[in-house]
């Protein structure tokens, strides 16, 4: 609910009659977007939910910069429906009062930020030296890294409590589930699986960025997980924190009956990764191994 909003004369087009625009009231909040695509002779024994990271949208799994078709699909054409989302205050879903509502400032990337940050590369000021990490295979050429850019949105840090109920909220509309989910939306699939265990039957975390409720590990021990974290990761100034919280958590999961795969590609001889793993240019070589992996769990046929 808004309240002591000044109202406002609004031209909405060129040339048409001002209206007038109270935007005190009552808003819809926490709406998410969501699409489905379901083979005709599917093959996966549960949805696959696709959940992106901060600052970006589902078309993190539709497409990659360069041109070739995303993780979305890789697994449809392997014969596993899958859906895609747009998280609450991101990209295609519906937009609340933001900060009116929820607080928070919104959080924009410049052109350089994801360059530097997501292991793409060489360190501060690479983009403007355009220098990748050695062997990278994010495709980092202008106009394919541009591409990238272009699907870059606001974030905000006060929302969270938001977009786990929806994912909830997803999860019980389409049933039991396998949940991958990548970067910062590894916290919702923690969070998720740990509130919802009867209906994700496996969680798939591509470099997750936190991790669940310590006093909840136990929800977990029945869903198998898989955790897929790719290279340059020893010599980044926040990596080895971040991927150092997910193994000690997966350590606690372990401990109390769970079973946490842990996979550094470099260790496979699948070197290059950066962050975006599901956009460089061996990601088909990636989705083949979580592909063999939901298979060893019984989850393919």
């Amino acid at each position: 609910m808004i309240s002591g909003q000044p109202v406002r004369e609004v031209l909405f087009t060129p040339g048409g009659v001002p209206a007038r625009v109270d935007p005190n009231g009552t808003y819809l909040m926490g709406g998410m977007y969501a699409q489905y695509m379901i083979p005709a002779a599917p093959r996966g024994q549960a949805p696959l939910l696709l959940w992106h990271g901060g600052g970006l949208s589902g078309v993190t799994w539709e497409t990659t910069p360069d041109g070739r078709e995303g993780w979305q699909n890789f697994f449809l054409r392997r014969g596993w429906p899958t859906y895609v989302s747009d998280a609450v205050e991101r990209g295609r879903a519906g937009w609340s009062m933001i900060p009116e509502q929820t607080g928070g400032q919104p959080v924009l990337l410049t052109v350089d930020n994801p360059f530097e940050r997501f292991r793409i590369g060489a360190g501060q000021g690479s983009f403007q030296r355009n220098e990748v990490l050695p062997g990278n295979q994010f495709p980092a050429d202008r106009d394919s890294y541009m591409n990238f850019m272009r699907q870059i949105v606001p974030r905000f840090t006060t929302t969270d409590g938001l977009t786990l109920e929806a994912y909830l909220a997803l999860l019980d509309r389409v049933g039991p589930s396998v949940v991958v989910a990548h970067s910062q939306a590894g916290l919702f699939g923690w969070r998720a699986a740990q509130e919802r265990p009867d209906k994700v039957r496996a969680l798939v975390l591509i470099e997750p960025a936190a991790v669940g409720d310590i006093a909840k590990v136990a929800a977990l021990r029945n869903i198998p997980v898989l955790m897929v974290y790719g290279d340059y990761i020893a010599q980044d100034s926040r990596w080895p924190t971040i991927r150092g919280n997910g193994v000690r958590f997966a350590e606690a999961v372990r401990a109390a009956g769970g079973s946490v795969d842990v996979v550094d590609l470099p260790e496979r001889g699948i070197r290059g990764n950066s962050h975006m793993i599901m956009m460089d240019r061996n990601s088909d070589q990636v989705a083949q191994l979580v592909q063999d992996w939901l298979a060893s769990k019984g989850l393919y046929q």
